[in-house]
């Protein structure tokens, strides 16, 4: 028996789960299922038909309809009605009681979709020791990527802070890598603060890092503030819109009252720190703001303006299944690194 177990376990190429609305709705000492209920509200309004009812769940007609009369009889209104010539549709009850149905599994579905891919994770792992690969998206980082290589496991995209949470938040990907300046999560707004414990979500501080203005060797244009940036010559790389480092450097600007204009450069953009540094190293730029981290690969001067918490978040579901070796492996690079500091905080 454990030969044939084994041999399961070892030939399967394919795990799938399919996670769905589901529930009671009681009235009285009469219950429905509300996953009953959507088949018969799929199949009625998809075939037009009992038998299409009949069909979906491997009855016959006589079945088909007695079942539908025990689910008239437990709601106390009737679900379908013939009409001659022009087969069966549901009722105005039912009609309003699907499309219910249907807002919730719509409202549901970004949910659904990560706690799936977080059992199919799960199930994989259990029945082959392999857990597949982790869907993430998340803001450019250099311990980040140096941690990632190192793990193995994690398929990653690169996009700014807003769009990483939003693809976490849809339902698109198994977890965020994020940060939002010198603010947590809850203080600065969506999507950032719609990471809750009670949408299933765990928040993981991963690390601190410092960033600044990266600035030309040498720092020829003598740069020693954002004033500096608007004198004649000085030329700037940005970060791309929705960037967690865009967003700082614009809530600096405002803070500033320095118009965005007045930053020669300021339409210029790049989608990660490496690529800011790069531009700068080559000669085409003089500053750009980003990690401290970045500016010393490339032997640039530094000028700090503070430090922020780089994040990590994932369905709860995934702790168990390489998000914890995710986090400690980037925790533990993050206290022998310049430019970086460790976190103690858990995860939430």
């Amino acid at each position: 028996m454990n030969d044939i177990f084994d041999a399961i376990n070892m030939n399967s190429t394919s795990v799938e789960v399919a996670l769905g609305l589901g529930g009671t709705i009681r009235l009285g000492t009469s219950a429905v299922a509300v996953s009953d209920l959507m088949v018969v509200f799929e199949a009625i309004t998809r075939t037009g038909s009992v038998q299409g009812f009949a069909d979906a769940l491997g009855l016959s007609y006589r079945a088909a309809w007695a079942r539908l009369q025990v689910y008239e009889t437990a709601l106390g209104r009737p679900l379908v009605h013939k009409t001659r010539g022009h087969g069966t549709a549901l009722t105005p009850f039912g009609a309003s009681l699907a499309e219910a149905f249907a807002a919730a599994a719509a409202g549901l579905e970004a949910g659904l979709g990560r706690e799936t891919r977080a059992v199919e994770r799960r199930l994989r792992e259990l029945l082959t020791g392999r857990t597949g690969v982790l869907t993430l998206a998340a803001s450019h980082d250099p311990l980040l990527v140096d941690v990632l290589a190192e793990v193995g496991g994690v398929e990653l995209t690169v996009t700014g802070s807003r769009a990483a949470v939003e693809r976490l938040l849809e339902g698109g990907v198994d977890a965020a890598g994020f940060h939002c300046g010198a603010r947590g999560p809850a203080a600065a707004g969506p999507p950032f603060s719609l990471i809750d414990p009670a949408a299933g979500l765990a928040l993981y501080p991963l690390f601190e890092r410092e960033q600044g203005l990266l600035l030309a060797p040498g720092n020829p244009h003598g740069i020693r503030s954002l004033n500096d940036l608007t004198v004649e010559g000085v030329r700037y790389v940005n970060r791309q819109k929705g960037s967690g480092t865009r967003d700082w450097f614009d809530r600096m600007l405002a803070e500033a009252d320095l118009p965005a204009s007045a930053i020669h450069g300021y339409a210029v953009e790049e989608f990660t720190h490496q690529a800011v540094a790069a531009v700068i190293a080559c000669g085409a730029a003089d500053a750009g703001l980003g990690a401290r981290a970045a500016a010393e690969r490339l032997g640039l001067d530094f000028l700090p303006v503070g430090w922020e918490t780089y994040y990590l978040a994932a369905s709860r579901s995934l702790a168990a299944s390489g998000i914890d070796e995710l986090v400690a492996a980037a925790r533990a690079r993050a206290g022998g690194l310049s430019g970086y500091r460790p976190v103690a905080s858990d995860a939430k």
